[in-house]
């Protein structure tokens, strides 16, 4: 591990105490091996004057939830120092009241809740304090000779000190531990099975001093020549393989008791660590630190069969885990996993939005890691799972389960959407993603795969005539994200105006292909999957031609036509499934890829209109836009119509002739 320090940028602080402390949090954040997602933590002391001329000791400590990756000034909580340590000196306090009295401490009301490890950071005696997970460290000390091996490594400059919980009880610990201790005397604190601490009056010198500390960690992993011991594998998925991860997801989130995304990661290192003869006892053997647990419960799933099972086995586990240490006052959290290994396919990961997903999926990674570590160190070993369990049901996490704000409506749900790139499809995708949902986009145009975030959104380039390509774009999609819930049917083309008896085989193809035979083969393609959604919806984005067909448009309108009678047919043969499926009818959208300027004025020359009034030549004399037909179909894809199926819905601003 090399330090990230640049000293032109450090320079650009100046004397400014935050200013540094953000950005050697910044530079903490950046190593993933270090910190992920919200984990470690790191404070500052200075001297504030307040309102009154009155100076006073402050401890900036980090705010609960924020990423020290990203966070800034705003991200510190300012506590007063004397009030912390005042706090260390009781005898007890229980959790719920030490945050009382942390954010009673704070002197912004409007300053994030202070991190519970505010009171440790209080009593250590320098002014800058980082606390990491390194990877190397805990891993080392997940093994059997893991203490012996951290104090051959560190001598006597690094204080070890066993597991306890985070909170009030670790920072009486430290305090016990270190009363009669010269601090200049050491160079961190490392806490078994959970982190590292560095502290120093320096900024530069405290996070160099971390960064030192792990790298010896790190180093002698590679004189034991296990630095890179990783197995790496392959595997291919098959088609059946796919559909039982769209049938595990349905389980999981059955016992979620709301939609949860999935996802199966095929990467060499997840490939091969699931290919590991003993799989099955190291994946479920507990995590690499406790806190990992809130993200990923205690052990994975494993898969044995296509059949399901494996969701329904891991869920009475957890609850016969829950039944050995439930005091009689808890409230059990669901039973769904988290992380699953395959074993010779790869891992799982669920979680109920697209970002825990990802947290799952990183701490997953550095545990796959971490664990072929203390295998090749004597064998892996975690801490008791009495230790986790009360860390994964701590008061403070109970607490939460009654506060939590709602959640958006459509979160945890998978959206497909072609014709993704512009016009009415890229407005459905980002009102899906407003609504909380994570969205498979689909285009011809290669752009598509770059138009949206990354985290939320899956933008492939595909097309949709293609039924090759079709099927591989679902497949992808439920890979990435676990299933499909909702189908939004978009992609077309309005061909030029043609009469009837100048229309030729080659146009009406074409505009049949496209507008209507992709469709119903994208529909096809979907339905094992919708049949395993979370409350499964289609809409299918007609047209005004059908209920108003104009002249010159026979290609397009007999296209949308028959797209409309296989909603109606659809809708007959899924409602057994629980599955909708209902069609919109846009008009004269104008922010569309079909229309130019020049076309417009044309039109509205054609009408004796100016550009302004054509657009808005309706009954409510408003111009209808992609975003508002995207407002249609998200509510079609809502609870609002859960009870519709095979209805046609005009998004038109009121045409005389359809009404």
């Amino acid at each position: 591990m090399h330090s990230l320090w640049n000293d032109r940028e450090a320079a650009a602080l100046g004397d400014d105490l935050l200013a540094q402390r953000v950005y050697t949090s910044q530079l903490l954040g950046r190593e993933p091996s270090l910190v992920l997602h919200g984990g470690g933590n790191t404070s500052v002391k200075t001297r504030v004057r307040n309102i009154l001329g009155d100076e006073e000791d402050i401890l900036y400590i980090k705010g609960s939830g924020w990423d020290l990756a990203t966070i800034s000034a705003a991200g510190f909580a300012p506590t007063r120092l004397r009030t912390l340590q005042r706090l260390a000196m009781l005898p007890s306090l229980s959790d719920s009241d030490m945050m009382r009295e942390l954010k009673a401490a704070c002197t912004n009301p409007a300053a994030p809740t202070p991190s519970v490890e505010a009171i440790l950071h209080a009593i250590m005696p320098a002014r800058f304090v980082d606390h990491t997970h390194a990877d190397a460290v805990v891993a080392i000390s997940n093994s059997p000779d893991g203490e012996a091996i951290l104090r051959d490594i560190y001598g006597e400059r690094v204080l070890l000190l066993p597991y306890v919980m985070p909170g009030f009880v670790l920072a009486q610990q430290v305090y016990a531990a270190t009363r009669d201790i010269d601090w200049q005397q050491l160079d961190g604190i490392v806490l078994l099975h959970h982190g590292v601490f560095t502290f120093h009056e320096d900024a530069k010198t405290c996070y160099e001093n971390m960064v030192a500390l792990v790298d010896r960690a790190e180093q002698y992993l590679q004189r034991r020549g296990i630095w890179s011991c990783a197995r790496q594998g392959q595997y291919c998925a098959q088609d059946d393989d796919v559909l039982a991860l769209a049938r595990m997801r349905q389980q999981a989130a059955a016992l979620h008791g709301k939609p949860l995304l999935a996802r199966w990661d095929l990467s060499a290192g997840a490939v091969g660590y699931s290919a590991l003869d003993n799989i099955a006892d190291i994946a479920t053997r507990g995590p690499v630190t406790p806190d990992h647990t809130l993200h990923t419960k205690r052990t994975a799933m494993v898969v044995s069969d296509k059949t399901g099972e494996a969701v329904t086995q891991f869920a009475a586990q957890y609850h016969d885990y829950f039944t050995r240490h439930d005091n009689g006052k808890l409230t059990c959290l669901d039973a769904a996993p988290r992380v699953g290994v395959w074993p010779g396919c790869g891992m799982l990961y669920f979680a109920p939005n697209a970002k825990r997903l990802q947290v799952v999926q990183d701490i997953a990674s550095h545990t796959r890691r971490a664990v072929q570590w203390g295998e090749a160190l004597g064998g892996w070993q975690a801490l008791p799972e009495k230790d986790i369990f009360e860390l994964e049901y701590w008061e403070l996490e109970q607490a939460k389960l009654k506060s939590s704000a709602g959640t958006p409506a459509l979160e945890g749900k998978v959206a497909l959407v072609t014709g993704a790139a512009s016009g009415i499809g890229r407005a459905c995708v980002d009102a899906l993603v407003r609504e909380g949902a994570c969205v498979v986009a689909l285009d011809i145009n290669a752009a598509v795969t770059s138009l949206f975030p990354a985290i939320t959104v899956l933008g492939l380039m595909c097309d949709v005539t293609d039924t090759q390509q079709l099927r591989s774009a679902v497949q992808q999609a439920v890979v990435h994200f676990g299933g499909i819930d909702l189908l939004v049917s978009n992609a077309g083309i309005f061909p030029p105006s043609t009469p009837v008896a100048a229309l030729s085989d080659a146009a009406l193809d074409s505009s049949l292909k496209l507008n209507f035979s992709s469709h119903l083969a994208l529909l096809r393609e979907c339905i094992p999957f919708l049949q395993l959604g979370c409350d499964p919806a289609v809409v299918m984005v007609a047209s005004k031609n059908v209920p108003a067909p104009g002249p010159g448009a026979a290609a397009y309108s007999c296209a949308k036509a028959a797209l409309t009678q296989l909603v109606r047919v659809a809708a007959l043969e899924l409602g057994q499934h629980g599955i909708r499926i209902n069609a919109v009818h846009p008009n004269a959208v104008f922010d569309t890829g079909i229309w130019d300027d020049a076309t417009l004025q044309a039109r509205a020359a054609a009408y004796g209109l100016t550009v302004d009034a054509y657009k808005t030549n309706n009954v409510l004399r408003r111009e209808v836009t992609s975003a508002q037909v995207a407002s249609a179909v998200v509510a079609l894809c809502g609870s609002s119509f859960a009870c519709t199926t095979g209805a046609q819905l005009p998004v038109d601003g009121g045409n005389e002739r359809v009404i």
